[in-house]
């Protein structure tokens, strides 16, 4: 049986003083230079300890100003409230901060971040950061290994809302791409995804108009081969896209002209 990459926690450094801890949830925390920032904060609270030990290995006593929350599902939640006990943490996402839509531009001696709003790509409140001196691209759950990551209904509307976030995904052009859960990539698979995202929909389409069977549908989608390796896309996230594509079909959400 194959290892699952991530049951295995391990730290990246992606720069002098930025640190991503790769696992099923993602966190990162970045030296600023006068303050630290933290990116995203787990699902199990019980990793407290764990994450700060390491956040003192790698950067000392410097003070973690902000914590940037992609989206505040529970998943990217959990230590929150440790973050703001030990370090007086503000924390910034779409509920406790007004975040211009040309983004909010955190400034220190060693780098910049900017957090851009890029809303209902996965939930209304989505935001992506992006680590110019880096190249590094924080997409939260909107880059999910295969995965439609809406929240809504798949339907025409929401399907372009879709397309368009990874086109302004696609365009920082990054050298290393941080999803919410699971590897780091890079843009080749940003790249990929709406390829596949329009396979998945234009397939869906003829199969449903030729009144094929959902089994005749999920055969004629079956996983393509250079997307085999994908992180968990074998397991349950491409069928969870097809199911999710053939329901849109069935119902006349995926056809423009209805």
């Amino acid at each position: 049986m194959a290892v699952d990459p991530v049951d295995t926690p391990i730290i990246v450094k992606l720069g002098e003083g930025f640190y991503v801890r790769q696992a099923i949830d993602n966190l990162a925390w970045i030296d600023m230079g006068e303050y630290a920032i933290v990116i995203d904060a787990l699902e199990e609270a019980h990793f407290e300890d764990e994450i700060f030990d390491a956040i003192a290995e790698t950067l000392g006593d410097k003070k973690v100003r902000y914590l940037l929350n992609t989206h505040s599902h529970y998943d990217h939640v959990s230590l929150n409230s440790a973050f703001q006990r030990r370090h007086g943490t503000e924390i910034i996402n779409q509920r406790t901060s007004s975040i211009p839509p040309e983004g909010l531009l955190l400034e220190g001696a060693k780098r910049r971040i900017m957090m851009i709003p890029l809303p209902d790509c996965h939930t209304a409140e989505d935001c992506i950061i992006w680590a110019p001196d880096e190249r590094a691209l924080f997409t939260g759950d909107i880059f999910g290994w295969g995965l439609i990551s809406l929240c809504r209904a798949l339907n025409v509307d929401s399907a372009a809302v879709l397309k368009q976030g990874y086109e302004k995904l696609i365009a920082y052009d990054p050298l290393v791409v941080i999803p919410g859960h699971g590897p780091l990539c890079s843009n080749i698979e940003l790249q990929r995804f709406p390829k596949y995202f329009d396979w998945l929909c234009e397939q869906a389409l003829l199969a449903v108009a030729a009144n094929e069977t959902d089994q005749q549908i999920a055969a004629r989608l079956a996983p393509p081969k250079d997307m085999l390796h994908w992180w968990r896309f074998t397991q349950w996230k491409h069928q969870d896209s097809v199911n999710k594509v053939i329901r849109a079909a069935r119902k006349g959400n995926l056809d423009p002209a209805k």
